[in-house]
C-alpha cells in the first residue's frame, strides 16, 4: 500500500475545535510537523476535512 506524507502548514487558530481534533488524530502536534500514514479511506477523509491546513505528498 502507498503512503502519504502529511505536513501541517497553516495555524488552526480561529478554526472549529473538530478540525483541531482531526489534526491531533492525524498525529500532528505542532505547526510544521510531518507524519507518514497509510493511504486509506479513513485517512483521506481526515485530510479532506483539514485540506486547507495541511500539505499532502504521495510517497
Amino acid at each position: 500500500m502507498s503512503k502519504l506524507r502529511i505536513k501541517w502548514v497553516k495555524s488552526a487558530i480561529s478554526f472549529p475545535q473538530d478540525q483541531k481534533d482531526t489534526l491531533r488524530a492525524l498525529g500532528l502536534h505542532k505547526l510544521q510537523s510531518e507524519v507518514e500514514k497509510e493511504d486509506n479511506a479513513s485517512v483521506r477523509g481526515m485530510i479532506y476535512k483539514v485540506r486547507h491546513l495541511v500539505q499532502v505528498e504521495e510517497l
